[in-house]
């Protein structure tokens, strides 16, 4: 990640040094030729230039994103199906340990729970450990989200 950050950083320095001297010496220049109508040659350079610029901070940015997204070797697996009320959690890891969890209706809430929320049974997750969680649904796909 470091890399990175360092590679783009070092073109985005070229480039904002590169853009500061040409408004510069555009502002303290007193030579402009007010004549120039055509240039085919410097439109064809600032096309081309930026798309090989983007194209060498985009190679090294999708690779990372490739290896930030594979988790290598994950403590356990949760499988989380989602269904139109309720959600099944299934840690198979563990001898395929099974259980649903359903909302808390308004009528059983506390002061300390959260509407649309909360749940009667919450999934339990190792804290500071690579977690592998396969989500599928069986009727809807927006059914499971990770509060903030």
């Amino acid at each position: 990640i470091t890399f990175f950050h360092d590679y783009s950083m070092m073109i985005l320095l070229m480039i904002t040094i590169l853009v500061a001297y040409l408004m510069i010496n555009l502002f303290f220049n007193k030579l402009i030729n007010r004549y120039l109508l055509e240039g085919e040659m410097i439109e064809v350079i600032w096309t081309i230039l930026p798309t090989i610029i983007l194209i060498m901070i985009a190679m090294p940015s999708l690779r990372l994103l490739y290896l930030l997204d594979d988790i290598n070797n994950p403590l356990i697996t949760i499988k989380t199906i989602g269904h139109q009320w309720y959600w099944s959690y299934e840690y198979n890891d563990f001898n395929t340990i099974q259980f649903d969890s359903y909302m808390i209706s308004q009528n059983s809430m506390n002061q300390n729970n959260f509407r649309l929320l909360d749940v009667d049974n919450r999934i339990i997750l190792p804290y500071n450990n690579q977690i592998r969680i396969l989500i599928t649904a069986t009727d809807v796909i927006h059914s499971w989200t990770v509060p903030s």
